[in-house]
């Protein structure tokens, strides 16, 4: 379930950069990390930095019988940073040109406290956020299994229902928390936050905006390039061509289908929620498809078998392509499919009118454009 399974990997904080403040210190190439940690048993505590997608151990740092600490890092540029406490408590830090303070007694888990770098208390409220969302999103997770193991059709609907509704009220709440925070490199941790095809123009220009305050950064300009790609897929460009087999063996281009609306719709038999959306799909297709409606099917999944199986077993009558090859998909990264389902309309010239409908909002747009 796209929007209740895919979520656990949402606090990776991945972009690490080099830049430099309009308005800072004289820099010269450290920071300091101190505090206090009172009724803190422990001798030490262990600071780490994200790099390439992993963690790396930094140092050791002693924790005197006051609680006081204080450490001098030496840094090439910004990132994102990890002091690990003991009982796994853990404080996200993100550092480039101002000192930090961390102070925090053990006897009241209400009591850290951030100061002195405004990256890291940025970081901090980011973190809280996902934090919170993550918990109603754990309490769906356990009604959806229980809906499930009942076949409750009627629960998992109205479950990925809520899920749709959290889903679009946190994007919102995110957005209006970067915007207050424009121009810190910490706002890049919420990015994964965001629906980006639907936030690109945001995104894009809140990465635009860094990139023009920190020139010359390469992580910056990689993200830049990385949106670059997705331009391509923005609402009102042409859709890329896809050439794939359809069952039969037969090579089907995407473009065939020019002078009608679209649905590009990405899916697999193993995916249950693209099974899920297929009824509703074929009855919007038996509607609309004289009018001009046409739904172009690319699977995603390993064997023909399982592949013909299923549009047998949902009775799809549209056209179908795959090459088989699961999310390696030559169509899959064209189109930076990650997860399913995954749909895009098109109007009859094939240009993109809009992106991932399904349900209620699938049968809305059809309406729109029908009647």
């Amino acid at each position: 379930m796209k929007y209740l399974l895919n979520l656990s990997g949402i606090f990776l904080f991945l972009i690490f950069f080099s830049c430099s403040k309009e308005e800072k210190r004289v820099f010269d190439g450290t920071v300091t990390i101190s505090g206090t940690l009172l009724n803190y048993p422990e001798g030490k505590v262990e600071l780490s930095q994200f790099v390439n997608e992993s963690l790396e151990s930094v140092s050791m740092i002693d924790v005197k019988n006051s609680g006081k600490f204080e450490y001098e890092l030496n840094l090439e540029g910004p990132g994102f940073y990890e002091l690990k406490l003991m009982d796994e408590k853990i404080v996200k830090l993100a550092l480039y040109d101002e000192n930090v303070q961390v102070n925090y007694d053990f006897n009241d888990e209400n009591s850290l406290k951030v100061e002195g770098s405004e990256d890291s208390q940025n970081l901090q409220k980011i973190e809280s956020l996902m934090a919170a969302y993550q918990e109603s999103i754990n309490g769906l997770n356990d009604a959806y299994f229980e809906a499930m193991s009942k076949r409750d059709q009627e629960a998992i609907k109205s479950i990925q229902n809520q899920a749709m509704e959290m889903e679009a009220a946190h994007g919102k709440l995110i957005k209006e928390t970067l915007e207050g925070m424009k121009g810190s490199f910490a706002s890049l941790a919420a990015i994964s936050m965001l629906d980006l095809k639907n936030e690109f123009m945001f995104v894009d220009q809140m990465v635009s905006d860094l990139n023009q305050k920190y020139p010359n950064t390469k992580m910056i300009q990689t993200l830049a390039n990385q949106l670059d790609d997705m331009r391509a897929l923005s609402i009102g460009q042409i859709a890329p061509e896809i050439s794939l087999p359809d069952p039969q063996g037969n090579l089907v281009n995407l473009s065939d289908l020019r002078g009608k609306y679209v649905l590009i719709d990405f899916w697999a038999a193993w995916c249950r929620p693209c099974r899920q959306e297929n009824p509703n799909v074929v009855r919007l297709y038996n509607e609309y498809n004289e009018k001009g409606f046409e739904v172009f099917g690319v699977s995603l999944d390993r064997t023909k078998e399982a592949w013909v199986k299923a549009i047998e077993e949902d009775q799809l009558t549209w056209t179908q392509v795959s090459d088989l090859k699961y999310f390696n998909s030559a169509a899959a990264a064209l189109y930076q499919i990650n997860a399913i389902p995954a749909t895009y309309m098109l109007d009859p010239e094939g240009r993109i009118i809009a992106k991932d409908l399904r349900g209620s909002s699938l049968e809305n747009k059809l309406k729109e454009i029908f009647n």
